[in-house]
């Protein structure tokens, strides 16, 4: 069956952070969850990406000598930016007022043993507002801010509010096509700061597109039998989407199946804060229940679409 479809083309894709912070402008960062200000007029003179967060395990390989960069940080100077997957390191120098601290631990001059649990609580960074999780102190000069957590916008534009599913949904799509285009994975790990396992996701691609009648009132995608009639006013909204299979890991935590996911299939793990990992669960089952029940499952995972 075909359909032909005139409808209003989507908005072009948002810069990936690298590209947006490497400009020469001011940029402001703001807490996502209630809009207070986390970082003001800032200008970053080196915006860097990090290497890969399993580099170290391959050094044995480059080198024919004892490791020279055991027990080291990369870790950024004032007025540096560093990019990982999901967070940007800055220095706290840049920082006039930091988000409120639960850590009295943070004036330590070394960074913080990741495998002492009371150590790791203590490092949150939080939001004075609203009380949200915004990233952890890495070393007494540095913080990290998840990507998900804070909303970069320059300087010269007044505070622009997107809605949390909008915002996480369209920050995770981009990092999993950004990552399966630059190192050839599609399958994830989603953990929490702690490495407990939320979920399993799946990519499988990114050429489809999503053609929504958004009648008023209603909310997302529907599904409609029968004929159809459009108001040439409003005409049906196109979007590319991005299709994932995916297997949530909180109720029944499949360890078979992870271990095998991360030792041979090359799985790469990604980083969140708890409630984020939740928030990626429901927008992902939000989207699983919109569909025909006949297309929720492919085998034992479940199929989802995040927008791009």
């Amino acid at each position: 069956m075909q359909l032909k479809v005139q409808a209003v083309e989507s908005a072009e894709i948002a810069p990936t952070f690298k590209e947006l912070l490497n400009t020469e402008e001011e940029f402001t960062f703001y807490c996502h969850s209630c809009g207070s200000v986390v970082l003001q007029q800032q200008r970053f003179l080196r915006v860097l990406p990090l290497p890969s967060e399993n580099w170290s395990s391959l050094v044995e390989e480059w080198c024919c000598h004892p490791d020279p960069f055991a027990n080291r940080s990369c870790l950024p100077k004032v007025n540096d930016c560093f990019l990982g997957d999901t967070f940007l390191l800055v220095n706290k120098a840049n920082i006039s007022a930091p988000p409120g601290e639960t850590n009295e631990m943070s004036s330590v001059p070394h960074p913080v043993d990741a495998n002492v649990s009371k150590s790791k609580e203590n490092t949150k960074v939080i939001c004075k507002r609203c009380k949200a999780i915004l990233g952890e102190t890495v070393s007494s000069d540095a913080i990290k801010y998840y990507i998900t957590e804070v909303m970069i916008q320059p300087s010269s534009q007044p505070y622009n509010m997107i809605s949390r599913k909008q915002f996480v949904e369209n920050i995770i799509v981009r990092l999993l096509v950004e990552l399966s285009a630059s190192r050839s994975t599609f399958r994830f790990c989603i953990q929490g700061q702690d490495g407990k396992v939320f979920l399993l996701l799946w990519l499988l691609n990114v050429d489809t597109v999503l053609v929504e009648l958004i009648k008023p009132g209603s909310v997302g995608s529907c599904f409609f039998s029968g004929s159809i009639s459009c108001d040439a006013k409003s005409p049906p909204a196109v979007q590319e989407v991005a299709r994932v299979l995916y297997m949530p890991c909180v109720d029944k935590p499949n360890t078979e199946l992870v271990d095998n996911w991360m030792n041979e299939t090359g799985a790469h793990s990604l980083t969140f804060p708890p409630s984020t990992c939740l928030e990626l669960i429901l927008l992902l089952s939000l989207s699983n229940s919109a569909l025909p029940h006949s297309l929720r499952f492919m085998n034992n995972w479940k199929v989802a679409y995040l927008k791009m």
